[in-house]
Order: structure tokens, then sequence, then C-alpha cells
């Protein structure tokens, strides 16, 4: 596996297809590659919990997501007027996460994060 930093051929292989498994997974289900790659970079590469959120935030804030955007747009899936509206509340909602989560200590973020996660889970399991 993968380690912190490593940039050896066998690591960036990993950092690839996770990034990959991600792509997909955010296109296909229409999740942020955070739920995966959060995860993946604690378990996987051995980051701390933290590391991995601004990691997986360096990576997301970027337009990386702009063709599965596109193609959803495309197909009449996408409101531009929503999404502009969610894009303001999520620049200063982000900046407000960042603050609070880098004061918080790592053992305690990752249990915010796995309850958030079960939660979502929980939602989608017993809803109609």
């Amino acid at each position: 596996m993968g380690k912190r930093g490593d940039s050896s051929v066998d690591s960036v292989i990993l950092y690839i297809l996770l990034g990959a498994s991600a792509g997909v997974l955010s296109g296909l289900l229409g999740i942020g590659g955070g739920i995966i790659l959060v995860p993946a970079l604690v378990l996987f590469i051995g980051l701390t919990q933290h590391e991995a959120q601004g990691t997986t935030l360096i990576l997301l804030t970027a337009p990386f997501g702009l063709l599965a955007a596109l193609t959803y747009y495309q197909s009449g899936y996408a409101d531009l007027k929503i999404a502009a509206f969610l894009g303001i509340g999520f620049f200063f909602g982000a900046f407000l996460g960042a603050k609070v989560a880098t004061n918080i200590p790592n053992v305690v973020l990752e249990k915010i994060f796995g309850v958030a996660l079960l939660l979502v889970a929980l939602k989608m399991l017993l809803s109609k």
C-alpha cells in the first residue's frame, strides 16, 4: 500500500486508482468524492483525518468534476440556479467548517465523520 507522501510507482498507481474510483462513484451516484477519498486516504495511505480532509478539499475545489457536471447538465439533470446558490453557501460554509475542524482532535474528527456517514446511510436505507 502507499504511504503518506510516497511517490513510488506503486503509490502513484494507488493514488490514481483511488482517484478514479472516487470519480466513477461521484459521477455515477452524484456523491462528493470526499466520501470515498477521505476514508481511503486514512485507511490505505495512512493520512490523519485532518490530512485526508485537507487533501481532498484541495482536489475537490478544483474543477475536476466539470465533465461529470457537464454530462448531467446536457442530459437535463442539473439546475444551475440551485447550484449557484449552493455554491455560495458552500464557499462560506466550507471555510467555517475548516476553521472548526482544524481545532478538533483527530480522533474526535474521525468519529464525527463516521457518525455523519452512518446517519446519511441510515436515512437512505430507511427512506422509501
